[in-house]
């Protein structure tokens, strides 16, 4: 069953919004906890990536603050509404969400994180805005000089606090969250409670109604798991260009920035126009490359875990773990950047020989049951599952060189379809997003994912797992 959001009690302009981006019924999270969000209760929302929890607390965040006036409530340095985000892929994503809506009641947004200067967002919040989406270290290091306080802050939402905590950033949360106002509504979403996001829910939330929905431990059913083993590493670069080579946006996971890069780089000479992100990759060459693959001049977009969270671009037919993760949390949110939004995927492991019992055991932990299939280039199952092959690009010397750099054109971008019927690269708005600095009418800036104290430091990175911070 599925129920419009005028039903759910959205009000009218940001209905209007919604229907003007094609969004006339809500996925199963907003129908659950928009009445609460709405009413002003606090609400603790877990769901998977791609279940549409970022519109399910955009929409109540945005209402609460239009209700109370725009324009003449707006005070230097005092913004009304806080997002807390983990890296600044996902802020600068949830920005893009949350801005129609924002413009639809005039509204102002901007976007602070770390790895990008400063000034433009300092400039933005001395202008006036009404909700800032920003990462945590960033965020603190503005407020320690001076240039913010969030004592006017009447909501506030916290989005993946489970890889807040991956992160280290839960202490950086947990003073920020201290400095708002105690009366206000918070919302947090997790796919888990662990690693300390149940005492953050405890301190901050007041009586929170809790909703679950698609948790990010469930299999998706529009997911079809595919483990492909092969002889050697000869007969796997074979299969990963086989698996790169269809019509559709596919992403290839890769353990390590060399070998992100390195990867790219070979598809690309051989003629697949590829892209890299990790955490090697300056601001402007994460943006450009994400640009790229979410406006179909790439198909192919080769990541380590720093794409695992945040990065939602729409129509993803094939995610493909060349190099199989450490830890089962990892791989659903790696394959979860497909089957998104209700639409279909398949996920693609490649193991050798001696990578078998362990990524055995890891699926096992992830709930997934899929047998193992020998393969090589020329199997049958592998050229069922990628369809047609694309025309082969030459590569421009630029493009062979730096992979960081957008290739040319790759040509027939919206796919020729495959077995599930023309999934092909979908729209550009993903890219879109990508691209949008979050700023819109305030000028806010880049994207964040820096440190715990000064987002752009040598610990500051995009979306690996672990501690490391460098993807």
């Amino acid at each position: 069953m599925t129920t419009d959001f005028s039903a759910l009690g959205v009000p009218a302009p940001l209905v209007s919004a919604l229907a003007a981006d094609g969004k006339t019924q809500a996925f199963p999270i907003q129908a659950d906890t928009l009445p609460d969000s709405l009413s002003g209760r606090d609400v603790l929302g877990r769901g998977r990536t791609g279940s549409g929890k970022t519109l399910a607390f955009s929409i109540p965040l945005v209402a609460r603050i239009a209700a109370d006036g725009a324009g003449p409530t707006r005070r230097r340095g005092r913004p009304r509404a806080l997002v807390l985000a983990p890296t600044r892929e996902l802020a600068t994503q949830i920005a893009a969400v949350i801005e129609p809506l924002a413009g639809a009641v005039g509204l102002r947004l901007t976007t602070i994180f770390g790895g990008v200067n400063q000034k433009r967002q300092v400039d933005a919040l001395q202008g006036g805005v009404d909700i800032v989406v920003a990462c945590p270290g960033r965020l603190e290091d503005l407020m320690g000089q001076g240039h913010l306080t969030l004592d006017e802050v009447e909501v506030t939402v916290i989005d993946e606090a489970d890889h807040m905590a991956d992160l280290g950033f839960l202490p950086v949360v947990t003073r920020i969250l201290g400095r708002t106002p105690r009366g206000g509504q918070r919302l947090l979403f997790s796919a888990t409670l662990d690693n300390g996001v149940d005492a953050l829910v405890k301190r901050f939330l007041d009586q929170p109604v809790l909703h679950s929905v698609d948790e990010a431990h469930s299999p998706v059913e529009a997911m079809t798991h595919h483990v492909f083993q092969v002889p050697d590493a000869g007969a796997k670069t074979d299969v990963v260009e086989t698996l790169a080579g269809g019509t559709g946006r596919r992403i290839l996971f890769m353990r390590t920035k060399h070998q992100a890069k390195k990867l790219a780089k070979k598809l690309t000479a051989s003629g697949i126009p590829a892209v890299d992100l990790h955490g090697n990759l300056s601001q402007a060459a994460r943006d450009r490359n994400l640009a790229a693959f979410g406006d179909g001049t790439v198909r192919v977009l080769v990541a380590t875990d720093v794409a695992a969270r945040g990065v939602h671009v729409d129509d993803v037919e094939l995610v493909i773990h060349v190099d199989p993760p450490a830890e089962h949390k990892a791989y659903l949110h790696r394959s979860g950047r497909t089957a998104r939004a209700g639409a279909s995927g398949d996920v693609v492991t490649i193991a050798l020989p001696e990578q078998r019992g362990d990524l055995t055991k890891l699926l096992r932990r992830a709930g997934i049951r899929v047998d193992i299939t020998p393969v090589t280039a020329g199997s049958r199952v592998l050229t069922d599952l990628v369809g047609e092959q694309a025309e082969r690009i030459a590569p421009p010397p630029v493009a062979a060189a730096h992979t960081q750099s957008r290739p040319a054109p790759a040509g027939n971008r919206g796919g020729a379809g495959r077995r599930r019927g023309a999934r092909g690269s979908g729209s550009g708005r993903a890219g879109a997003a990508a691209r949008t600095g979050g700023g819109g009418r305030s000028g806010g800036t880049g994207r964040s994912g820096g440190s715990a104290r000064s987002g752009g430091s040598s610990r500051g990175r995009g979306q690996a797992g672990g501690r490391s911070r460098t993807a």
